[in-house]
């Protein structure tokens, strides 16, 4: 019995044994575990430390948003300065509104002028008999002024028409910009109510985030706990095994206590797997939490992207507003000086037609009174030619007979005085052909042509023939152009010159006269009365006689000057002022240029149209 006992104890040990060995092996997995939630408590230290570092993180984003806002506060001062500089545009705007209230008593000045001048025309419509010669330039003038005054009358229709359209135009500019500014307040209330919920939502997530931490705080203390509790555990697995072995010794109460013990470490095993759930649930909660953080950060950085891009819209919409604002202004301002000006051009207008109005009724009176110039002129021509020169037909009609038939029964004196008074009969005749020729030329109508100076030319050289001959002259008519003249007033003109050439030429030189003439623009020609982009037909006759001195250019085309005596040369001092009328009558200029005994130069400048 007692073998069979030691043969039951024995089995009783081994299964002591393998229990013992199985409770060292979990008391191996349990340091592991011990061992591996040491380093999860590192991990999760870790995890803390980076929480740590975000949290700082989140101070310094803070702090940049503190440093953003301050910006904030400096673009708002500068926007207060550019305000300044608008009110400082507006106060140079006020100056320049004077400025033209100055240009306007300028204005007013010029009209006191204006009023003055015609007084003075009045005073001047009582000279008006003696000024009958000058008439028809006056209407000539008064003719281009007209033409220009309806251009201008035109220009003005068309600025008004301008005016009006543009005045439409800004009026629907400033409706829209009206609507534009309706639609920015829309945007700015919708982006301020944003701006209000976009707060409302950082708020509400940093008190998650706080709320999150002090979870993370939570879950750390009960890791720490179940940590104490395991140390627990491990120091009862080590009494357990005191136990155990304090059971070899007592095998009564080892099976009671065995029992006992493998309750208790089924308990502990279930605990632990309690324990390992709930750690592998946190570490998912906390991995949760993480991505939350994470995805919270991110959301965090969006919204602070779309604030600044919301503040610089704010930003730049209260620019443009101001802009706008700005604009309006200024388009009111120039709408107001339209007004203004569209008013004082209708009162320009009203003066111009009034000033028309008197300007043909003046045109109408000087008409009728040229009619009676004329025809007062025509009875002088009638007389002059008939009246006048028939006394001296008839003197030296008697003078002829006279020298023929009581040649023999005169004396030398007589003879001498005979002819002496036939000369001066001679004279007096060529002097009224010569006053007729001048007061007709601005008698007959004007009828202009294009007409070859070569022919013209040749023609007055075979009426100039003998004499020609006779001063054994050359004249020389090359690089001749076609002219729109009046032919039968060019051809005297022409006459004139080239027989005072032939008449004023050196005795012991030939006398060489040299015409020349050419289509130029007025800037190409040395004349500064000339149009610089008009064409003009240049005329250049030049001799090579006895001239004249530089000072007596002018003087040369007056009636009645002359240089030299009758004994010298004769003439009656008119054939030069009837060249200077004929050109004047083509619209054209004449000088002359000269020194003595070196000729001269005349130079004839026509328009070419």
């Amino acid at each position: 019995m007692e073998e069979s006992d030691l043969e039951v104890v024995r089995k009783e040990l081994a299964v002591q044994l393998a229990a013992n060995e199985k409770l060292v092996a979990e008391l191996l997995l349990a340091r592991k575990e011990l061992v591996f939630q040491k380093e999860e408590k590192g991990k999760r230290a870790a995890e803390l430390g980076i929480a740590n570092i975000e949290l700082a993180f989140q101070d310094e984003e803070k702090g940049k948003r503190a440093a953003e806002l301050g910006i904030a506060n400096i673009e708002l001062a500068f926007q207060d300065e550019e305000k300044g500089k608008r009110a400082a545009e507006l106060g140079i705007a006020n100056i320049e509104l004077a400025f033209q209230d100055k240009e306007k008593g300028k204005r007013a000045a010029e009209l006191g002028i204006a009023n003055k001048e015609l007084a003075f025309q009045d005073g001047e419509k009582e000279k008006r008999a003696a000024e009958l010669g000058i008439a028809n330039k006056e209407l000539i003038f008064q003719n281009d002024e007209k033409e220009k005054r309806a251009a201008e009358l035109g220009v003005a229709n068309k600025e008004l028409i301008f005016q009006n359209a543009e005045k439409e135009k800004r009026a629907a500019e400033l409706i829209i910009a009206n609507e534009e500014l309706a639609f920015q307040n829309d945007e700015k209330e919708k982006r301020a109510a944003e701006l209000g919920i976009a707060n409302k939502e950082l708020v509400f997530q940093n008190d998650e985030k706080e709320k999150r931490a002090a979870e993370l705080i939570i879950a750390n203390e009960e890791l720490v706990f179940q940590n104490n509790e395991k140390e627990k555990r491990a120091a009862e697995l080590i009494i357990a095994n005191k136990e155990l072995a304090f059971e070899n010794e007592d095998k009564e109460k080892r099976v009671t206590e065995k029992e006992k013990r493998a309750a208790e470490l089924i308990i502990a095993n279930k605990e632990l797997a309690f324990q390992n759930e709930e750690k592998e649930k946190r570490a998912a909660e906390l991995g949760i939490a993480n991505n939350e953080l994470a995805f919270q950060n991110e959301e965090k950085e969006k919204r602070a992207a779309e604030l600044i891009i919301a503040n610089k819209e704010l930003a730049f919409q209260n620019e443009e507003k101001e802009k706008r604002a700005a604009e309006l202004i200024i388009a009111n301002k120039e709408l107001a000086f339209q007004n203004d000006e569209k008013e004082k051009r209708a009162a320009e207008l009203i003066i111009a037609n009034k000033e028309l109005a008197f300007q043909n009724e003046e045109k109408e009176k000087r008409a009728a009174e040229l009619i009676i110039a004329n025809k007062e002129l025509l009875a002088f021509t009638y007389i002059s030619s008939h009246d006048l020169q028939e006394p001296l037909r008839k003197i030296q009609t008697f003078v002829t007979v006279i020298l023929e038939n009581e040649n023999k029964n005169l004396s030398e004196n007589g003879k001498y005085n005979f002819q002496r008074m036939q000369l001066a009969a001679g004279r007096m005749q060529q002097l009224i052909e010569d006053l007729l020729a001048f007061s007709r030329i601005n008698t007959t109508e004007h009828e202009f042509e294009k007409t070859d100076l070569g022919t013209i030319i040749e023609e007055i050289k075979i009426e100039l023939k003998e004499t020609i001959q006779e001063k054994q002259a050359t004249v020389e008519a090359t690089e001749l152009c076609p002219a729109n003249i009046i032919a039968f007033q060019f051809r005297q003109l022409l006459y004139n010159l080239i027989s005072n050439a032939l008449k004023f030429s050196q005795p012991d030189i030939p006398s060489h006269i040299i015409i020349k003439s050419g289509i130029y623009k007025g800037s190409q020609l040395n004349n500064p009365k000339l149009s610089p982009e008009k064409n003009y037909c240049h005329i250049t006759v030049t001799d090579n006689g006895i001239g004249f001195e530089p000072h007596f250019s002018e003087r040369i085309f007056g009636v009645f000057q002359k240089l030299h005596s009758k004994e010298v040369y004769a003439g009656t001092g008119i054939g030069l002022a009837i060249v200077k009328k004929m050109v004047e009558n083509h619209n054209g200029i004449i000088t002359a240029a000269s020194e003595l005994s070196k000729g001269a130069t005349f130079d004839i400048y026509i328009p070419s149209n």
